[in-house]
């Protein structure tokens, strides 16, 4: 399987690239639009800034290879801010336009831990992953919850997650080989 991580200059894209490497992916960085588009699985992946993401996202062209792609139908899995950027809009750096692949906005935690860093459960399921985050999604796509926080959103071909898998141990690799079954289920 051919998965392709998009690089903004920042995020996690090392073990990102390691986790789906380990489960026996082909792995490629994107940092051209191509590279998105013929890919079995794109990954928007997390950590940095929503603003700057974005910018270089539309630098590179790969905003639109991103929309193209989901609009036809085709995987992504957005990680933290991966799935953030995916909404239609963030608070983070003063408000940035998302990619609108998902119904929703990221807004500011103010409550509890801030940031929301280390394990917590998910329901359903009881696994537990490893968060790092500093927004919340809001979203009628949420399909999944943790501690009362958006932790899984599903759109279409598009699943977005405000853990970290590749961080998550056994529980995020077997989220990750679950993403990669709904890959080829689709072919």
């Amino acid at each position: 399987m051919r998965v392709a991580v998009c690089d903004y200059r920042a995020g996690n894209v090392r073990s990102v690239r390691a986790a789906f490497e380990r489960l026996g992916c082909a792995v490629e960085i994107a940092d051209a639009p191509e590279t998105v588009l013929d890919a079995d699985l794109a990954v928007l992946p997390g950590v940095g800034s929503a603003g700057s993401a974005t910018a270089v996202l539309a630098d590179r062209g790969l905003d639109d290879a991103l929309q193209d792609r989901h609009a036809a139908g085709r995987p992504i899995l957005g990680i933290c801010l991966g799935l953030q950027l995916a909404l239609d809009e963030t608070e983070e750096d003063g408000g940035v336009r998302g990619l609108g692949l998902v119904a929703g906005r990221a807004v500011r935690l103010l409550e509890g831990r801030v940031p929301r860093i280390g394990w917590a459960r998910v329901q359903p399921g009881g696994d537990a992953f490893y968060f790092a985050h500093g927004f919340a999604v809001e979203s009628p796509a949420v399909t999944a919850w943790s501690e009362g926080i958006a932790a899984i959103v599903e759109s279409g071909a598009f699943v977005g997650v405000q853990f970290h898998p590749e961080k998550s141990g056994a529980a995020g690799a077997r989220f990750l080989a679950g993403c990669l079954e709904r890959c080829l289920s689709r072919v």
